[in-house]
């Protein structure tokens, strides 16, 4: 499981999943859902949910996990404080394959509407740009245009 996805991917829902009030929450799955829809942010919340489940036990266990995580919920978008969570998280799925597998699992089961579960959607605007269709389980679906180095 890459630290970096998974940080990226529980930032906007922290709030929430801290319980750190119910306008956070609020204000956590609808930013998730601004462009993508209230369906997609609630497969997503719920996703967010369990693999928080997962990881709650080894981060409250670390002190430098639970201070990284309550500062990214505090401040979803600040870089800093994702990537000292992701530092974190990075040497706690090391120490625990299975947990690093467990998530893995989840974030690749099909959400309930059957949308598969990791995606990449992207709008890109501009000339000679990367654009990609849909991507899941490292196959890429759609076209990929412009100077790609993989």
């Amino acid at each position: 499981m890459d630290p970096l996805t998974l940080t990226t991917f529980l930032a906007p829902f922290l709030p929430a999943l801290l319980n750190l009030g119910t306008k956070a929450a609020e204000a956590a799955a609808s930013k998730a859902g601004e462009t993508i829809g209230t369906q997609f942010s609630e497969n997503a919340l719920t996703k967010a949910k369990a693999v928080w489940q997962k990881l709650l036990p080894k981060v409250e266990a670390k002190e430098a996990a639970k201070e990284a995580a309550e500062d990214v919920a505090k401040t979803p978008d600040d870089a800093d404080s994702q990537a000292a969570l992701r530092v974190q998280l990075k040497k706690i799925l090391e120490s625990d394959a299975e947990l690093a597998g467990a998530i893995a699992q989840i974030l690749q089961e099909p959400a309930p509407d059957g949308t598969p579960g990791l995606q990449i959607v992207q709008t890109v605007t501009g000339n000679n740009n990367q654009v990609i269709g849909q991507v899941t389980g490292g196959n890429v679906l759609g076209n990929v245009t412009g100077n790609v180095t993989l």
